[in-house]
């Protein structure tokens, strides 16, 4: 029997901090959290994903996401927990969004597709099912974007090329974690069926 699973070795998640709308609709820069940076390195791992960015324009968040990286990766906590450092191999810091997609056009020699996620609908959106099987194609970069905060801008959702179905449960209530929500939609796209 063939695996028709897609592959995550070309798909990428950046986790965006600015621009982000707090609860007032303000766009603002959140503050960068230690469970993130942990439990989506943890996820990219788990999924096989090329690379995890934590995209934040304050000079000080990169700086402590970079002493977190380091010290799990170089010091203390390399020995300590190997399977956290391989976890945070995955993990790049960056001021922003732009940054991010000419990491990814420079690494696979064309622009990725820009996916992202949210808990509202704001266009024609595409389904989870839709999406796995355009990711069976190993030759396009995907970046799957995820907003902190009370969700990503209109202007950065007005750059996708995809805008992915929310998640959706029993309830109107609909504001998980970016945590919950990234594991989610990753078991989705990429995990075994």
């Amino acid at each position: 029997m063939t695996d028709t699973r897609p592959t995550g070795a070309h798909v990428s998640i950046a986790l965006l901090h600015y621009p982000v709308y707090d609860k007032n609709r303000r766009v603002v820069a959140t503050a960068v959290t230690n469970l993130d940076i942990h439990d989506i390195a943890r996820l990219a791992k788990t999924f096989g994903l090329f690379r995890y960015f934590v995209v934040t324009p304050v000079d000080e968040q990169r700086t402590l996401v970079e002493r977190i990286r380091s010290h799990w990766r170089t010091g203390w906590g390399a020995s300590y927990n190997p399977k956290r450092r391989e976890a945070l191999d995955l993990l790049q810091v960056a001021p922003d969004l732009d940054t991010v997609l000419a990491d990814l056009e420079n690494t696979w020699g064309r622009p990725a597709k820009i996916v992202v996620t949210g808990a509202k609908a704001s266009r024609d959106t595409i389904s989870s099912t839709g999406l796995r099987r355009m990711l069976l194609d190993g030759g396009q970069p995907y970046l799957l974007l995820f907003g902190t905060g009370w969700g990503l801008t209109e202007e950065v959702s007005d750059r996708a090329d995809y805008v992915l179905e929310p998640i959706k449960g029993e309830s109107d209530y609909n504001h998980l974690s970016v945590r919950a929500a990234a594991g989610i939609i990753l078991d989705r796209l990429l995990g075994e069926r």
